[in-house]
Parts: C-alpha cells; sequence; structure tokens
C-alpha cells in the first residue's frame, strides 16, 4: 500500500516572507500603481465646465385655462449662463442663472367662462438654480470616451418676478394693487416677489471635441407660489378695492367688463378668481453649448502627461 502523502505548508518561509523587504516592495508598487490608474481615471472625469443655453420659457397656471394648458403663442426667449463640476461620468453638480418671460391670458381658452374673466399677465424671471444631473448611460468627453448621454437634472433654485398687466396702452405693476385685498386689513400680507422653486427635466449631450459639447433640454420648475400671475384666491368687491387699495386696484381685479364692453362688473367678496390649483409653473427648454476644462492645470493635462511619458516618468 502506497503511503499517501500529505500537503505541508511552508510557514516558516511563508512567514518570513511577510516579514521581508521584498513583500514591502511589492505591495508599495501595487498601491502605486493602483493610486495612478485611479487617480488618472477621477482626472480625466472631473473637471470644470461653463457653458450658456439658449431657448424659451412658457408658464402653466391661473391663466393658461385654469393649469390645464400650456399655449405656445405665449412662448418666450429665455437665456441662461451655467458652471458645472463634473465629478465623475455619471454626476454632475450646476450652479445656473437664467433669464426669461412668462405671460398668459384668459383670451386664448375657448371656455367662454374663462374668456369672460378676461384677466392677463407679463412678468419677467431671474432664476438661481442649483441642480444635480444624472448622465445615463455616462458622459466622459476626454478623448471621446463616452460622447454622448441621454440626462435627468433636478434640484433646488430661487425666482425673482415681477407680474403686470396691459391696461390703457401701459404695463402696471400688479402686486402693489393688492387685486385681492392684500394688505387690507382682514386680508393677507402682499404676496412676495421672489419664491423657491423645484427644478427638474431631461435633456441630452454629445461631445464634439474633449473642449466642446453641446446638447438640448427640457426643463420644468414647481414653484412654491400661486401668484406668478397674480391670480390664486377670491374676487373682493370693488368697492371695497377702490376705498381700501386704489380705484385702479378694482379695475385690474375684474375685468370682465372689457370683455362684455359694459361698465365694471361687481362680483361679491368671496366669489372665486383663481383655480383650484396651490402653485404655477414654468418652463424653460433649450439648447445648450459649453466649454470644458480637462487641461487648466487643476484636473491634469494630457500635455503634462505626454511630457512625463516622454522624460520617463510614468502617471
Amino acid at each position: 500500500m502506497k503511503e499517501t502523502r500529505a500537503f505541508k505548508f511552508p510557514f516558516q518561509a511563508f512567514a518570513k516572507y511577510l516579514t521581508s523587504k521584498r513583500l514591502k516592495l511589492n505591495i508599495h508598487s501595487c498601491l502605486f500603481l493602483l493610486f495612478a490608474l485611479f487617480s488618472q481615471g477621477r482626472l480625466q472625469a472631473q473637471h470644470f465646465e461653463l457653458g450658456a443655453l439658449i431657448g424659451a420659457s412658457n408658464y402653466q397656471g391661473d391663466l393658461s385655462n385654469n393649469s390645464s394648458a400650456i399655449y405656445l403663442k405665449e412662448t418666450h426667449p429665455a437665456v441662461g449662463l451655467f458652471g458645472t463640476y463634473n465629478m465623475n461620468a455619471w454626476l454632475n453638480l450646476k450652479l445656473s442663472f437664467s433669464y426669461a418671460t412668462i405671460s398668459g391670458k384668459d383670451a386664448n381658452s375657448n371656455n367662454e367662462a374663462v374668456r369672460r374673466r378676461n384677466l392677463s399677465f407679463r412678468s419677467p424671471l431671474y432664476e438661481l438654480g442649483f441642480n444635480l444631473e444624472f448622465n445615463v448611460p455616462g458622459f466622459d468627453p476626454y478623448n471621446l470616451n463616452k460622447p454622448f448621454s441621454a440626462y435627468l437634472f433636478a434640484g433646488l433654485g430661487y425666482s425673482w418676478f415681477k407680474p403686470k398687466a396691459l391696461y390703457s396702452g401701459s404695463w402696471i405693476a400688479l402686486q402693489p394693487l393688492g387685486t385681492e385685498g392684500q394688505g387690507l386689513p382682514g386680508y393677507p400680507n402682499p404676496y412676495r416677489l421672489n419664491t423657491l422653486v423645484l427644478p427638474l427635466g431631461i435633456g441630452v449631450k454629445y461631445a464634439l471635441t474633449d473642449k466642446w459639447s453641446i446638447g438640448f433640454e427640457l426643463g420644468a420648475r414647481r414653484a412654491f407660489t400661486d401668484y406668478l400671475d397674480d391670480v390664486s384666491g377670491q374676487y373682493v368687491s370693488p368697492a371695497e378695492l377702490a376705498a381700501g387699495n386704489s380705484e385702479l386696484s378694482a379695475l385690474l381685479s375684474n375685468r370682465t367688463g372689457e370683455y362684455l364692453g359694459t361698465e365694471p362688473v361687481s362680483l361679491p367678496t368671496g366669489t372665486p378668481r383663481g383655480d383650484q390649483s396651490p402653485v404655477d409653473w414654468y418652463f424653460i427648454s433649450g439648447f445648450r453649448v459649453s466649454w470644458h476644462f480637462l487641461d487648466n492645470g487643476l484636473m491634469g493635462s494630457r500635455k503634462r502627461l505626454r511630457r512625463n511619458k516622454r522624460s520617463g516618468c510614468n502617471t
């Protein structure tokens, strides 16, 4: 019967290897290699980006058929600037500033009851936004590694607005008038002309080179106010408005008489003026173009990499 040989692990030799300088050197080499590869990948993906957006804006609220429609005829030009920190191929942090105009009027509606209300407005919008962009499947313009991607974005913003109405050939600021009784005893204070907004949307981007990219995005903003259009709550009787605020406040609060071609129509206090939606929305969409700072000294330079390689230094 043959004797079965048992495997004997060389504990003493292994222990000696664990304490040897050779192992330490190999570990240091592997760690350095992993760090170099990781750093290079991060340097390629992480960078700053500056760009601009040119597009259009629109609005949905009480004066867009009681928040049930978006009218293309109320579309206006919009522009924006943005700076982005590309953390990796999938996640970006973007700070933006946008300027847009929104407007709406009851005359757009096919509903006769809405048309009789006969209210309208126009307002500039200034927006400061901070968004997270999620690139799917990923975007990396470095060496055009991933030159095309769709993306989703969401974040938090702050907007300034000032609704006005056209009356007798002039644009009249509506908020100071208190058209729903704001400022009168027993009524709310005048609404603020600024609001938090929640931006969200989708887009696509394409790298023409590793420096220039273009794209297109569709974005919506939920405002934390229902007064982008100066319409939200209830009518206040013309006599009460004229006595407490001004005659102009009464005239611009209820413009049904202008539609009918009659004297101003008087509705009792408490008659609904706005719709049931508690907030207004606006939209900014357009084409974007941006410059990627891939060789800016902070994020690493392929020119430096080439020089290092020619000098014999591996990075």
